[in-house]
This record gives structure tokens, C-alpha cells and sequence, in this order.
């Protein structure tokens, strides 16, 4: 699970390799990890949050819900004037 939504093993892994295509190989380190340890549920930063976002703007299908809830957050927080 990443921000609240289940995401597919398979998913993740391609998101993985996705955010390691943009040079953030530390996040794509902690979603393999997290694969490889079975973790269930996965706390994002902010920053990885807005990594994801910037790496999906034509999500594959197992990843436009997360997409879709990243966004959604991002324009929350900035209306609320919470991004730094």
C-alpha cells in the first residue's frame, strides 16, 4: 500500500524502475526493498511523494489510482498553502 491505496506488487516494481529512470534511485532502493521485505503498507515523504507524482504523468494502469490520490494531495496542499 503507498498513500493509502493497494498497489499491486508488480506495480510497484515497475514504479520502481520508473523513478530510477529519473535519477531517484534512493526511492526506487526503498519501494524494492519494501518488495523484497514484503512490506504491506509504505510511508512516503512528501518529496517521494512528489517524485512518484512528477514520474506518472501517463500512469500504466495499476498505477493511476495512486496517480490520481498523489494529485489530488499535491493540489490540496497547495491551495492550503502547505508546500514549501
Amino acid at each position: 500500500m503507498l498513500a493509502g491505496v493497494p498497489v499491486l506488487s508488480e506495480a510497484v516494481s515497475e514504479l520502481a524502475g520508473t523513478v530510477r529512470t529519473i535519477g531517484a534511485d534512493e526511492l526506487a532502493d526503498r519501494l524494492e526493498v519494501a518488495l523484497s521485505d514484503e512490506v504491506k503498507l509504505l510511508a512516503l515523504t512528501i518529496d517521494e511523494r512528489a517524485i512518484i507524482l512528477g514520474s506518472l504523468e501517463t500512469p500504466p494502469e495499476g498505477l493511476a489510482e495512486l496517480r490520481a490520490v498523489l494529485l489530488a494531495d499535491h493540489q490540496w496542499r497547495q491551495r492550503e498553502s502547505l508546500d514549501p
